[in-house]
Order: structure tokens, then C-alpha cells, then sequence
């Protein structure tokens, strides 16, 4: 691989491998831009249902559970949401925890990349 400077620096095998690990980890960056995206989605989606359950003046609901609809009382329902938004907030901190380590190794595979090949090699997204 030629550097910046005209000299060619040779690439190992674990250039290679770090190489690979930042694709691989950049491709997951990606994934987890998407499910990050999805699970807003979701806990805005179980506040909006929340809110039309508070303006609701019925004693019984229907719930979604799966494919069907279930008529359930308006207590089981504010408890099963309560419960839901609570996973979903917390697949949303994981899922956010996930990127921030994942940015955090990349960053640290960019610096040794770039110490080695220079401008020779792009690591950027365009």
C-alpha cells in the first residue's frame, strides 16, 4: 500500500485483521443505527398508546397481544404498558451503550490504521 509520501508500506497480517475488525464493527455501526431508530419508534409509539388509554373512558380495552386482539380490563392494560415501555427503555440504553463501545474501538482501530498507512488509507464514510 503506497503512503502519502510515495513510500510503500507493507500491510501485515494483523493490519489486515484491524482492517477487518473496522469494517465488521462499522458494518454493526449501521445495524444499530437502524435498531436505535426502531426502538424510538416503539417507546414513542407505547407513550402515544398510554396517552390515548388515560383519555379513554372505557372500563374495558382492547389489547393487541400478537396476532389477536384480547378485551382486557383498563388496569391490566396501563400494567402490561408500564411494563413495555420499561423493556423498550431499556433495550433503547443497551442498544445505545452497544454504539457508544463500538465508536469508542473504532476510534481507537483508526488512530493505529492511520499511525501505520497515513492518508493511504480511508477509513471515512463518504
Amino acid at each position: 500500500m503506497q503512503q502519502g509520501d510515495g513510500t510503500e508500506a507493507q500491510v501485515t497480517w494483523d493490519d489486515q485483521q484491524n482492517i477487518n475488525r473496522f469494517g465488521r464493527l462499522n458494518n454493526r455501526l449501521h445495524e444499530l443505527a437502524d435498531e436505535i431508530r426502531l426502538a424510538k419508534e416503539a417507546n414513542e409509539n407505547l407513550e402515544d398508546a398510554g396517552n390515548e388509554l388515560i383519555l379513554s373512558d372505557e372500563d374495558v380495552v382492547r389489547f393487541q397481544i400478537g396476532e389477536v386482539f384480547a378485551h382486557m380490563p383498563v388496569d391490566d392494560v396501563e400494567a402490561r404498558l408500564e411494563q413495555m415501555k420499561e423493556d423498550a427503555a431499556k433495550k433503547l440504553e443497551k442498544l445505545e451503550e452497544e454504539k457508544e463501545s463500538i465508536l469508542a474501538q473504532m476510534a481507537e482501530l483508526k488512530k493505529i490504521l492511520k499511525a501505520k498507512f497515513g492518508d493511504a488509507i480511508n477509513l471515512e464514510e463518504d
